[in-house]
């Protein structure tokens, strides 16, 4: 799949793309997820901010709402670490997002092929330093994140937001 600068997708050779709902799962609660390769590159990051965005939207967080603007500024932290400390030549980076009704909570995973995990907490970085924030980012506004290790190489980079309804106002 590959999506252009507005978000549209296309299907051309070979990427991974699936869609789904559970109604089954978590105990009669909905869960709908979205699973998406995207290019290793700075492109590809903001693809897939962009594309998330458009589900969430359909998932009744309008762009312009606290759950989406929180979980697109994860993914958007986790997309750019896979991309900048994650990238392997050759290699896309997968997201995976997964929206759990009755727990109210949006889990979205970044995996990427290299297997170096980020450090176990994120450390502040200098005033005076350009970058480095990302994870202290992605600490305050998710409820909880982690790194697990990914067969057969990699790992997934985790992070779980509260998907709180969009105001009826």
């Amino acid at each position: 799949m590959t999506v252009s600068d507005d978000g549209s997708e296309r299907e051309p050779g070979g990427a991974l793309t699936a869609e789904g709902r559970d109604p089954e799962a978590f105990g009669g609660g909905r869960r709908t997820f979205v699973s998406r390769q995207f290019p290793s590159t700075a492109r590809g990051a903001r693809l897939a901010r962009r594309v998330l965005v458009r589900y969430l939207d359909q998932w009744g967080f309008p762009p312009e709402s606290d759950t989406s603007c929180t979980v697109a500024l994860v993914v958007a932290e986790l997309a750019a670490n896979a991309v900048r400390h994650g990238r392997v030549r050759g290699r896309n980076f997968l997201l995976n997002a997964t929206y759990e009704t009755d727990v109210r909570r949006i889990r979205v995973e970044v995996s990427d092929a290299c297997p170096e995990a980020p450090p176990a907490g994120p450390s502040r970085p200098a005033d005076d330093e350009e970058s480095g924030r990302g994870l202290v980012l992605v600490d305050v506004l998710a409820a909880r994140w982690g790194v697990v290790p990914r067969a057969p190489f990699g790992k997934t980079v985790w992070a779980e937001c509260v998907a709180e309804p969009a105001d009826a106002g």
